[in-house]
């Protein structure tokens, strides 16, 4: 097996050259690489998972909303992508992407952590693959990625998750079989090599990270690797393909697992927190059927429910609520910039 060190593009800790450095000599410690002739102790408890109580109720009717930053949405239309971005009270809505003629735009369209980058793959009616295209978060500075070994041009568009983001700069699509990692900045494919693991997902800054090596699931900050279990809720599982992780915390010790889903289409929702350490299901406070959970690099969790945001600190203690305006409510939240 061979684990993927991340390449960073700028100095700024969250798309940092420095990231290349610490990755690189964490991955050596972590050890995924059968190649190498070994693993790394597993520190996951073999307990199967259970529900444990990690935070207090929510009750504080004075907390502040806890989000200063800008929450970015996805909509559709019959004809394009809209994208929202929403700062307190002021929905703007910053993009517009045309959905063409199939449904690689609508699966596809996504923003990179920091809300600086959009990345989509164009396809026609009844294409599984296209064109790989980025712009800036407005919709302008629109590029198609060059075409250079080890990308061939085209990219897969159906599936959960066809696109990953690893930092502002980095950009995980998948052809065929093949994970390939592209330098959004560059407009070409990275140095490195993406790895052949399953399922990666990372944190907004790209040092920590989720993946499936050999069919079991783990977690890294980039020094040591938690293998650990989780079993979804049996009254549900039988009507999915499985589960994924979606959002990883900061500390690479808390992951929001979502369905996989049994059609081709996008998933985007979460629905429970594993701590990875002990895989156990962190109780989340609040009432109401969760939609999706965010872990956000100023190390806040951001749970959505059909009432709105609980904002819960890193601890998964309270320290806030936001209501959405009916415009975004049903929209997709892709992600927050602080």
């Amino acid at each position: 097996m061979n684990a993927f060190t991340p390449a960073a593009r700028t100095a700024r800790p969250r798309s940092a050259r420095q990231v290349v450095a610490l990755a690189a000599a964490a991955i050596a410690t972590v050890g995924l690489s059968a190649c190498a002739g070994g693993s790394p102790e597993p520190a996951a408890s073999d307990t199967p998972a259970a529900v444990v109580t990690t935070a207090a109720p929510v009750g504080n009717s004075d907390a502040p909303t806890g989000l200063t930053g800008t929450r970015y949405y996805l909509g559709t239309t019959d004809q394009e992508a809209v994208i929202h971005a929403v700062r307190g009270d002021v929905d703007r809505v910053t993009a517009r992407i045309p959905l063409g003629s199939g449904n690689c735009v609508r699966n596809t369209i996504t923003i990179s952590p920091y809300g600086e980058r959009l990345a989509w793959v164009e396809g026609g009616a009844g294409q599984d693959a296209g064109t790989l295209v980025t712009s800036k978060v407005d919709g302008s500075g629109k590029r198609t990625v060059e075409r250079k070994s080890p990308f061939r041009g085209t990219a897969n568009c159906l599936g959960s998750n066809p696109l990953v983001w690893n930092t502002n700069d980095l950009l995980m699509v998948q052809q065929d079989r093949q994970s390939v990692l592209i330098d959004v900045a560059d407009n070409k494919p990275a140095d490195g090599d993406a790895g052949n693991e399953t399922l990666k997902w990372w944190s907004a800054d790209g040092r920590s990270w989720a993946a499936v090596s050999e069919g079991k699931p783990y977690a890294t900050d980039g020094s040591r690797a938690h293998f650990y279990r989780y079993t979804p809720p049996k009254a549900e599982a039988a009507h999915w393909d499985g589960w994924r992780v979606r959002s990883v915390s900061m500390d690479g010790r808390y992951v929001a697992a979502g369905w996989i889903g049994t059609d081709p289409s996008r998933r985007d929702d979460s629905f429970a927190v594993v701590d990875t350490t002990t895989s156990t299901v962190v109780d989340l406070p609040g009432e109401g059927d969760i939609r999706s959970i965010l872990f956000t690099a100023d190390e806040k969790v951001l749970v959505r429910r059909a009432s709105g945001i609980s904002v819960l600190d890193k601890s998964f203690r309270p320290a806030g609520a936001v209501a959405e305006s009916g415009a975004v409510r049903d929209l997709t939240l892709l992600a927050y910039a602080a």
